[in-house]
């Protein structure tokens, strides 16, 4: 046995630019790539107009997560070639791909002018993005690690997950600043289109920045030496031990800090612009600044594994998540929209009838009762259902009888009465302080859970198929895992009348991920890893 292959540590400059080249690239790849989901009712409207507002939402995070879906694919292309011809080509294939992507899904014409193919288009388009993806992280995170010297590789790779949640405040300044710009039936109208057009821009930096980069020392000295594997994707599955250190990085590593880190971001975002009624701008301002705030804890998670090890952050990070998960969201309902949280507290709403059986997934639903609750459901408002011989809605303990058709008026003054219903909020300034801590909060959990990944992963596999090793399971778990979680929980919160019922699916995936990494991750302090002959 003999230890990984290395060269020459690269000077103190060299680092400086690789670090700041591969982080920059990869925060411009996550911004095209987060976009869409921080427009997604512009999407909807312009792509998957439907009558039933949830089930045009539906579509849009379905199209979101088909991106998702394909990054296992991305990751075994890019992952092969960058592991066969060297890492800094492959990353910057990848950067040219997703930049004119995510350009094309702001030039493509809305579904009203072109029918059915301008949703055809944005999927096609959102699987080129996907697969860009799943060869742009392996490709980052490889390349920083191997120019890092052992004991800084967890900081200095802890500026490549840093740049992922970059990406997504990036995504949320950019709508931002074109919100302020244009005027609003003119963003509604075409300016949602700006931010994708930026991306254009964004790859000229990209490029410009990574192509003055040199290939990896690592990689280099196996080419040299002829080490270099034949094909690095059969032998991610054939290598001594691989496929259960594979298996730990999916379950164990990706599946835990991707749910963390898209719940705390676009679920927080989603739940505040949505059943709480936070105008839009404010929604994402605060979203925005706590998720800023909590950037420099990915780097310090990163920097502390480095210390006491790879292990120990990932699960304090899984166990806080767990414990918080609920209470943190229960906060941001109180913080958000006081008088809608008093709502829901004194006046719970019931409908009790026949028929009361939705469908998220119909256009029309059949029976009055489930129209009445697809109303409730595209307006944000929780609800218990339960079957009745006469159709009625209780609020509380005071019911109230309905006929058997036409009575969204009458539902709709009765829950503008009781507070349910009103315009968009502004939270009190000590609330918007209070949310900004939950959203840190909830980013600092995922700084525990995602800082030491990058190290973590290019640790547990040989050099000669590090790239495709560790970017199988981190894109089947990033895609699958945390790429449908809006999908599903929106799902799930159509289908159970509950705003928080989505949480579940974190939470779960949560347990899992606690278990397989508190078992499998490898204990100690952090190693290179050792290759069989």
């Amino acid at each position: 046995m003999d230890r990984e292959v290395g060269t020459q540590e690269p000077d103190a400059g060299e680092i400086r630019l690789v670090i700041a080249a591969s982080s920059a690239g990869t925060l411009f790849e996550w911004y095209d790539f987060f976009i869409y989901g921080t427009l997604a009712p512009f999407i909807a409207a312009a792509f998957f107009p439907s009558d039933n507002a949830t089930l045009s939402l539906l579509l849009t995070w379905a199209g979101f997560a088909i991106g998702f879906g394909f990054r296992p694919l991305g990751a075994v292309l890019f992952g092969y070639w960058g592991d066969r011809l060297g890492r800094k080509y492959t990353f910057l294939v990848t950067v040219v791909l997703m930049g004119i992507a995510t350009a094309g899904v702001g030039l493509i014409p809305s579904e009203e002018t072109i029918g059915l193919a301008a949703p055809v288009i944005i999927i096609l388009l959102r699987i080129a993005q996907g697969l860009a993806l799943g060869g742009e992280y392996g490709g980052a995170a490889t390349y920083v690690a191997e120019h890092s010297p052992p004991e800084k590789r967890g900081f200095y790779t802890g500026f490549i997950q840093a740049s992922v949640v970059a990406g997504f405040v990036l995504s949320v300044a950019v709508v931002l600043a074109c919100r302020a710009l244009i005027p609003a039936d003119a963003f509604a109208s075409w300016g949602w289109r700006v931010p994708f057009w930026l991306s254009i821009a964004l790859l000229a930096i990209s490029l410009w920045m990574r192509l003055k980069l040199n290939e990896s020392p690592v990689f280099r000295a196996m080419k040299a030496e002829g080490r270099t594997s034949a094909n690095p994707f059969v032998e991610s599955f054939t290598y001594p031990g691989n496929k259960r250190r594979i298996l730990v990085a999916l379950f164990g590593v990706t599946c835990g800090l991707t749910i963390t880190f898209y719940t705390a971001v676009f679920a927080s975002l989603s739940f505040l612009k949505g059943p709480m009624r936070v105008t839009d701008n404010v929604a994402e301002v605060l979203v925005g600044i706590g998720a800023l705030a909590s950037v420099g804890t990915l780097v310090w998670f990163g920097r502390l594994s480095d210390r006491i090890g790879r292990r120990k952050p990932i699960l304090w990070g899984y166990v806080a998540a767990i414990v918080l998960l609920f209470p943190l969201f229960w906060g941001l309902a109180a913080l958000a929209n006081p008088e809608l949280a008093r709502a829901q507290r004194d006046h719970p709403v019931t409908l009790a009838g026949p028929g009361c059986e939705y469908d998220p997934l119909a256009s029309q639903q059949a029976a009055e009762c489930a129209r009445l609750m697809a109303s409730l459901t595209d307006r944000g408002i929780p609800y218990d259902a339960e079957p009745a011989g006469a159709l009625a809605i209780r609020f509380g303990d005071e019911s109230i009888s309905l006929a058997a058709t036409g009575n969204l008026p009458l539902v709709e003054r009765e829950l503008t009465a009781r507070g349910f219903i009103g315009p968009d909020q502004v939270p009190p300034p000590a609330n918007m302080v209070g949310i900004v801590l939950i959203v840190f909060v909830l980013g600092a959990l995922t700084g525990a859970t995602f800082g030491p990944v990058a190290a973590l992963l290019t640790e547990m596999f040989p050099a000669r198929i590090r790239y495709s090793s560790m970017s199988i399971p981190y894109h089947i778990g990033a895609g699958y895992f945390g790429g449908f979680l809006p999908l599903i929980s929106a799902y799930i919160v159509a289908r159970t009348g509950d705003l928080l019922a989505g949480l579940w699916y974190t939470f779960i995936l949560l347990v899992v991920a606690f278990v397989v990494a508190w078992s499998g991750l490898p204990k100690g302090p952090p190693r290179d890893f050792v290759e069989v002959d």
